[in-house]
């Protein structure tokens, strides 16, 4: 259960870090349409559109990245003081409860829009440019997709804390700035104490 816990997880953060890239993407189309409008006097038609779907495609894609870093934002005021046995049923009852049933109809109806738009090669209304827009809505379904792998592993990550009483390590990938200050802090403030005691 473990290796396809670890596939499914290293997937996600693939995809995740991939589209993660469209952030300078976005940077630059930003400067550079913010410099041809306001020193050259000469605005872009197409700018809006590619950054509309630059945006969108790192938010869809961020979703499955973020589940598997355990990053989506959680009110655990009270879950944090249960043991983890408990929050992994949970965590279990509420993705079969809500999770899937949410990332299902993301799919589903991900598809239809997609291929709608596909099937009449639909085109962007918000600019003259009229840009392609069908590969952008394409991601809809693939995001679902990719959600509910990364879903049936959470579930797997459950069971297993279940059985065993402790979770699964996550694959490591970057961490804040806070975070590494303050693990950083802890390691000299551990290496002094073991030097005090010598």
């Amino acid at each position: 259960m473990e290796k396809y816990i670890h596939f499914f997880e290293s997937l996600s953060i693939w995809v995740g870090r991939a589209f993660g890239w469209c952030i300078l993407v976005l940077t630059l189309s930003v400067t550079y349409e913010v410099f041809v409008r306001y020193v050259l006097n000469a605005p872009t038609v197409w700018v809006f559109d590619m950054m509309v779907q630059m945006y969108g495609g790192l938010f869809l894609m961020a979703g499955p990245y973020a589940l598997a870093q355990d990053a989506h934002v959680r009110g655990d005021v009270l879950y944090r003081l249960f043991p983890v046995r408990v929050q992994a049923w949970i965590d279990l009852t509420l993705y079969i409860l809500f999770f899937f049933p949410g990332m299902l109809a993301l799919f589903y109806f991900g598809y239809e829009i997609a291929s709608d738009s596909w099937r009449y090669k639909e085109v962007s209304w918000n600019s003259p440019a009229r840009i392609q827009i069908y590969y952008f809505k394409s991601l809809i379904p693939l995001a679902g997709a990719l959600l509910i792998l990364q879903g049936i592993s959470e579930c797997m990550r459950c069971i297993l804390c279940i059985r065993e009483g402790s979770w699964l390590n996550r694959h490591e990938d970057v961490r804040e700035t806070e975070e590494n200050l303050v693990r950083k802090k802890e390691e000299e403030e551990r290496e002094k104490g073991i030097l005090k005691n010598k």
